[in-house]
């Protein structure tokens, strides 16, 4: 079997003892019950809606699969305002509805949909707004939320990075219409695979369960085309576990960031993003940024120096998807559009960050960002001035 054993990776997911799971699956073996709305698939929806403060949650195989119902279940149509800086399944899920995405470019404070720039993106085929919460950074929800109710527009938060996220002591995932939440194991909260949409009422919950089920309310109604969305009971059971470790997971995150911040916050031309007062993080990714004329090192110079210490890291979200080939014909997909979203992208290069990093592996790390660093004549001339 191949292993990573010596690599560091940008992310590793957690996964609790083997032991305690193998329980859950004795149960399952036990059951016969291995799909279709088990207990545990149950059980886990309850358990989500208690940990997240939220009302109504359904489950979903995957992140892709919410994203693509939750369009389906508030019928969105026409255009739909959204962001180009965000992994590609955002967008996606727009064309595979037949929705036409119109870019919208980003803040550079948080990198999420820039609220100053969506009034001039709307026009009248424009039905909805579908923001990311970025790294886990919230949205300008209560600005988004003012432009939808003037234009009657529906939001929809993609918030796959945002797993267990507080904003002055609510929960981001109440913000909008539906926000939709990966499980992938990337993510601080895993489930191998796995998403979930939030809802507002339970009518709509009902909806979106029948559209995840093939469209059946009962034995012998289908109400509308659905497609087979459902989580199954092994994934419900890492789930139900991993609620039982998530705290001590996101203080591991919180120690490591702050460890990160503390050896690379003062290193010339590598912008660290700036923590927002309010809001709790869970820590899911740490992002820092080259800017190639007071580091003397480009982006990509200083991925494939890391790579050759067998550290992993990555860039996202680079290329923009406003960049591939299925949207660059865009009219908004212009680089003109987007500034501070092509900015980010060739800048951005997020930093290993797990649980089982250890203080050493982010000292050596910091230690060589540091090595990279290649003083010039701008630099030194700005230090002085300072």
């Amino acid at each position: 079997m191949k292993t990573n054993a010596g690599i560091t990776t940008v992310t590793k997911p957690f996964l609790p003892p083997l032991e305690e799971f193998n329980t859950y699956l004795e149960q399952i073996w036990q059951q016969r019950w291995v799909t279709n709305h088990g207990p545990f698939h149950e059980q886990l929806e309850k358990d989500l809606c208690d940990y997240l403060g939220v009302k109504y949650i359904s489950l979903f195989a995957n992140g892709t699969l919410a994203l693509l119902t939750a369009l389906q279940a508030l019928r969105i149509t026409g255009e739909v305002i959204t962001t180009p800086f965000s992994f590609v399944a955002t967008t996606h899920s727009l064309h595979w509805n037949g929705i036409v995405p119109v870019f919208c470019d980003i803040d550079p404070r948080t990198l999420t949909l820039d609220p100053n720039k969506i009034e001039a993106a709307i026009t009248p085929r424009t039905t909805a707004i579908l923001a990311v919460h970025v790294y886990g950074n919230p949205c300008y929800t209560d600005k988004i939320q003012q432009i939808a109710d003037v234009y009657g527009l529906k939001v929809i938060y993609d918030a796959a990075h945002a797993f267990g996220v507080r904003m002055n002591g609510r929960s981001i995932l109440e913000a909008g219409d539906l926000a939709v939440l990966s499980f992938h194991g990337t993510k601080v909260f895993n489930t191998f695979e796995g998403g979930a949409i939030v809802s507002r009422d339970e009518v709509t919950k009902k909806r979106i369960d029948y559209l995840k089920n093939f469209g059946f309310a009962d034995e012998v109604t289908v109400v509308g085309p659905g497609i087979n969305g459902k989580m199954n009971e092994f994934q419900a059971a890492l789930g139900i576990l991993q609620l039982k470790y998530i705290d001590r997971v996101i203080e591991q995150r919180k120690s490591l960031v702050s460890l990160y911040r503390s050896y690379l916050e003062d290193v010339p031309g590598l912008g660290l993003l700036t923590e927002i007062p309010g809001v709790q993080s869970n820590y899911s990714y740490f992002p820092v940024f080259i800017n190639e004329e007071y580091f003397g090192r480009s982006r990509d110079d200083v991925y494939e120096a890391l790579k050759k210490h067998e550290i992993y890291a990555r860039r996202y979200f680079y290329p923009l998807i406003s960049s591939f080939p299925t949207y660059r014909g865009l009219p908004s997909a212009n680089k003109e559009n987007l500034p501070v979203a092509h900015e980010a992208a060739q800048s951005v290069i997020c930093l290993p960050l797990y649980p089982e990093l250890t203080f050493k592996e982010i000292k050596r790390i910091s230690d060589l960002l540091k090595e990279l660093y290649k003083p010039n004549r701008l630099t030194v001339k700005t230090a002085l001035e300072a």
